[in-house]
């Protein structure tokens, strides 16, 4: 976590990270309104906000949390993964959208393998079967191919290749 905070910045986060994981994002949202705008861009508070809009299911604030986390963590995967998924459920948004960041992002990231799975996923979703069987055969090559296949079975979004998954 965030080290640099001060109080009382420190203990809003601290509460707002309590407040989640107590299931409750309205009290965890309003802790973080209370940090100062001077840390509102701090790695540890941007991450705690993106948690609160996704566990809020709120897509729009967490799309544009998540791009505020690209600014900041450009070398982190798991905030271009973020952004892909918040961007998939905004309004406006979508699979084709999430997708382009993916792309993106595997430019930067080329050995990441969950970024190679959810372009499956995406893949798989706009009827791109081939190419979904190819990002998953990627995700597999960059990562712990067993875990990533068990992963592939509980996944909705591969649903249309899980026979073709349990077979390999």
């Amino acid at each position: 976590m965030e080290t640099t905070l001060e109080p009382p910045d420190r203990h809003h986060l601290s509460a707002a990270i309590g407040w989640l994981g107590l299931g409750n994002w309205r009290e965890a949202s309003q802790e973080i309104e209370k940090i100062s705008p001077e840390n509102r861009m701090k790695p540890a508070v941007l991450l705690t906000e993106y948690d609160v809009a996704a566990t809020a299911k709120d897509w729009s604030h967490a799309a544009d949390v998540a791009d505020m986390m690209v600014q900041v963590m450009r070398d982190s995967p798991a905030v271009w993964l973020s952004l892909a998924y918040a961007v998939r459920r905004k309004a406006g948004g979508g699979i084709e959208k999430a997708r382009a960041i993916l792309k993106k992002s595997d430019q930067m990231f080329p050995d990441e393998p969950m970024i190679a799975f959810n372009l499956s996923c995406y893949e798989c979703q706009l009827g791109n079967l081939e190419e979904s069987r190819d990002w998953l055969d990627k995700a597999m090559a960059r990562g712990d191919a067993k875990q990533i296949h068990a992963l592939a079975l509980k996944d909705r979004d591969l649903e249309p290749l899980w026979n073709e998954i349990r077979r390999r």
